[in-house]
């Protein structure tokens, strides 16, 4: 990933196993792309769904740009098309609808050229006794490192 972050999904890690990660590239108003130059977005609670035979990002919330007026401005949370090539949109679809995934929007970036790209993932839910699992090993992790920075002094 090259390029200015715009958003993350970090609670993603926590809520789902990431498999597999897809680039995409999303359909975007002027006004859209305005908000997100100044760094305005949300995409923690937004996922992807299959709708015909396309696939749209849902609940990603782009705020409305400031300057804009009120008839040029954007709906800020919309069904935003995303821009995949074909081979990919069938392997997406296949693993929604047979293997029962999700699709998780994971980062909101410019990419070398100045293009808003987002970072895609197919992912499988966790269930409650696997979180505690990633907590308990994210714990272990910092403590560890506190023991080894103390041995050291």
């Amino acid at each position: 990933m090259a390029g200015k972050l715009i958003a993350e999904n970090r609670r993603a890690r926590f809520d789902y196993f990431l498999e597999q990660t897809f680039e995409a590239g999303i359909a975007l108003t002027g006004s859209e792309v305005k908000s997100l130059r100044v760094g305005r977005a949300n995409i923690a609670e937004s996922y992807a769904a299959v709708e015909g035979k396309e696939i749209v990002l849902i609940n990603a919330d782009f705020p409305p740009y400031a300057q804009a007026g009120p008839h040029f401005n954007h709906e800020p949370r919309r069904h935003r098309k995303l821009l995949l090539k074909r081979k990919e949109i069938d392997k997406l679809i296949g693993a929604v609808q047979r293997e029962g995934r999700t699709i998780i929007p994971t980062k909101l970036y410019w990419n070398d050229k100045g293009l808003a790209k987002l970072e895609l993932s197919l992912a499988k839910g966790k269930n409650t006794h696997d979180k505690r699992e990633t907590t308990a090993a994210r714990d272990w992790q910092r403590d560890k490192a506190r023991l080894m920075k103390g041995d050291r002094s």
